[in-house]
């Protein structure tokens, strides 16, 4: 698998209200400047009315993702307000980060077949955070609590209003899965596999979409017939996502 981009952002294991399109795309835009900025000056870079941005602005310093200082004084009037993107935040998932690099690079060079080696890894790990749980009979529910686990880990999922379709504009350990996609994004996706599979009483097949656009992965779910609880071969093409 080759990364045509640098896909999402770092994950984090705090749990916030996901990120509208327009507001992720806006601090996308922030995470791109070189320094402190306006919000006049971001709206002719986002190609959007500066009132639009200075609401998402405020939102994001709200919400810690952005930080907001007084331009210096220059002649009359009150100095304009600036913004720039906050590093990214820390959570105990990426105290990991180095492990996860050092066991990936390992499966990578040593496994006759790793991403088969890295789904059943996550598969392992999805079943250890879904133990003791009783499944849903009600599909749409059973996506449901898999976004929520995967909000828990640092994926800050997305999703369409059946949960169906969802983007993941962060990952917990995606420096690494820059490096080792094919496993990485395998453990990722037997993570969602096994944990799907017991948290919901009906088969639903998986199928995730590594660095599918920039900023984000995809995750599609219950996207065609499952036997035996595993997906069916060639998947069909999925539809797109809202």
């Amino acid at each position: 698998m080759t990364v045509e981009n640098n896909g999402p952002f770092p994950g984090s294991g705090a749990r916030r209200v996901p990120l509208s399109r327009q507001r992720a795309a806006v601090l996308q835009y922030l995470r791109g400047q070189s320094g402190p900025v306006t919000a006049t000056a971001l709206a002719q870079v986002c190609a959007l009315h500066v009132n639009t941005v200075r609401e998402h602005l405020d939102a994001l310093v709200e919400d810690g993702l952005a930080a907001r200082e007084r331009s210096a004084p220059a002649g009359r009037g009150r100095p304009a307000w600036r913004y720039r993107a906050r590093p990214p935040q820390e959570s105990p998932a990426r105290e990991y980060a180095g492990l996860a690099a050092v066991l990936a690079a390992r499966i990578a060079r040593t496994s006759a077949d790793p991403r088969a080696d890295a789904l059943a890894a996550g598969e392992d790990w999805g079943r250890v955070l879904t133990a003791g749980q009783e499944p849903s009979a009600d599909p749409r529910q059973a996506r449901g609590r898999l976004l929520d686990l995967l909000g828990e880990i640092g994926f800050a999922p997305e999703a369409d209003a059946e949960a169906r379709r969802v983007r993941l504009p962060r990952c917990p350990f995606v420096e690494t899965a820059r490096e080792h996609p094919g496993v990485v994004c395998g453990v990722h996706e037997g993570l969602a596999r096994a944990a799907l599979a017991a948290l919901s009483e009906n088969p639903q097949e998986i199928e995730l979409l590594p660095f599918a656009e920039p900023g984000a992965c995809r995750l599609h779910l219950d996207t065609g017939t499952v036997t035996g609880g595993r997906p069916r071969p060639g998947g069909g093409e999925p539809g797109e996502a809202s």
